[in-house]
């Protein structure tokens, strides 16, 4: 998660605790509205710093496919 805060800081200048505010609140965000078994794994994601974190997110959004309108790379 801090990966994520950082990249957060970085773009937005936001302190850090507000970015880490805005990291949360996003990620809450998308633990309500997303499938439960594509929710859980945000947990895991969250929870993960360095490089892993980034190969995890994009495993993530992988499985989610077209679900916001993207389109498959089959």
């Amino acid at each position: 998660m801090n990966e994520l805060i950082q990249r957060v800081i970085e773009r937005t200048g936001l302190p850090e605790d507000k970015a880490a505010a805005a990291v949360q609140t996003v990620i809450g965000f998308l633990k309500e509205k997303l499938p439960g078994p594509v929710a859980s794994q945000l947990d895991g994601v969250a929870g993960g710093t360095g490089a892993g974190m980034t190969d995890k997110i994009g495993g993530v959004g992988s499985s989610l496919g077209g679900m916001f309108g993207g389109k498959d790379k089959g």
